[in-house]
């Protein structure tokens, strides 16, 4: 079939979902949430189902305690919270209240599904996305699971026997999930992020930086990751020997410890960047831990990368991520255990040979997915029963 023609037969299956919409109402309950990774894809698949039905209802679903209780509505969305929190790997008064939390969030659940009768209900990861889909499951409501990683969590994994669509950013998630409902999509990413390259020289002069010198960017999350931390503060001296300036993202629990750094020249230390097209259109080089969203938009924005993965994650799945890539050749993978003896040699060789920076940027684009909100949005509007 010709492209214009499934363009067309799209845009006659969204007016007839249209039109039933008007009649009922369409709903849709989301859960993703404990961190930023979980969160914001469910916000961005929220934002492209109201762009197509903007009648429709949505709620959320989350932790109680939470980051996801202050995102969601910041972004306009109405949250519900469950008592819900996950298994710690040591005997604790919380794994002791697991049970009655999981009851809890079991009936809670349960009220939720009965009161909203949902047409959809979709999962993106975190504690509350658990007890959420095991009842939407149980009544009869079709269910998509959005999983960002390259290695599933223990969760994604109990419900994806019951799921009707399982939306993936890796390939060879079969050993995990039931092959007939996987389909690759890739992860919601911020679309600011697309053709950046057309934003370098508003970049630069944004961040007051010498466009005679490579920039590096340091990612350790909005939080902040300690290891990255302690590295970029040992290397500052060899950054500007080799006359490379430096954005360090340090985190918001460590900015009062490393802003003192902002005094050099040729450094900037913030605890979150707000503008981060312009950061990743500034950037020469990358050095960033290993989040799915992290690496998601590292593959779209397409910079020589150096992942440091955190290994303090379930299932060490921020070390399997970054491997995926650097499996296809797209980027550099260095384990915090290396960083003393091979930082500064892997570096140095990246910084002065411009056929690997060529090789990584080229390798990793390759394996960015910009249309993913829409590819998962499609498989939900699939699940609408008209």
């Amino acid at each position: 079939m010709l492209f214009s023609e499934k363009s067309k037969l799209r845009t006659l299956a969204t007016q007839n979902l249209r039109a039933l919409e008007k009649m009922t109402k369409l709903k849709f309950i989301l859960s993703g949430g404990g961190t930023g990774g979980h969160i914001y894809p469910a916000i961005a698949i929220a934002n492209e189902l109201k762009s197509r039905f903007p009648d429709a209802e949505f709620l959320f679903v989350g932790a109680q305690d939470k980051m996801e209780m202050q995102k969601v509505p910041q972004a306009g969305y109405e949250i519900k919270g469950l008592w819900i929190a996950g298994l710690q790997r040591k005997l604790t008064i919380d794994n002791a209240m697991f049970p009655f939390k999981l009851a809890s969030s079991l009936a809670k659940s349960r009220a939720i599904i009965k009161q909203i009768k949902p047409n959809v209900v979709i999962g993106t990861g975190g504690f509350a996305s658990g007890p959420l889909l095991q009842m939407a499951n149980s009544a009869g409501i079709p269910t998509v699971i959005q999983e960002q990683n390259s290695y599933p969590g223990i969760t994604n994994k109990l419900l994806s026997k019951k799921a009707n669509s399982i939306c993936v950013a890796y390939e060879n998630l079969d050993r995990f999930f039931p092959k007939e409902k996987i389909k690759l999509t890739g992860n919601p990413v911020r679309q600011d992020l697309i053709a950046i390259d057309s934003k370098r020289i508003e970049a630069i002069a944004y961040f007051k930086l010498n466009p005679k010198k490579k920039t590096l960017l340091v990612l350790g999350g909005s939080l902040g990751a300690r290891r990255i931390n302690q590295l970029i503060a040992k290397e500052l001296d060899f950054f500007t020997s080799k006359n490379v300036q430096v954005i360090w993202q340090c985190g918001k629990f460590y900015i009062e410890e490393y802003q003192q750094f902002n005094s050099r020249e040729n450094v900037q230390v913030v605890a979150f960047i707000d503008k981060m097209d312009l950061v990743y259109a500034a950037a020469d080089f990358v050095i960033s831990r290993a989040g799915a969203s992290s690496v998601s938009e590292l593959c779209l924005v397409g910079k020589p990368v150096i992942f440091i993965p955190s290994p303090n994650v379930a299932e060490d799945h921020q070390t399997k991520n970054a491997q995926a890539i650097v499996d296809k050749k797209g980027a550099i993978l260095l384990k915090e255990n290396e960083l003393e003896e091979r930082f500064e040699p892997v570096f140095n060789n990246l910084l002065i040979d411009e056929n690997l920076q060529k090789e990584l940027s080229v390798n990793i684009k390759t394996l960015a997915k910009p249309n993913a909100t829409k590819d998962i949005v499609e498989e939900i509007i699939k699940l609408i029963k008209v």
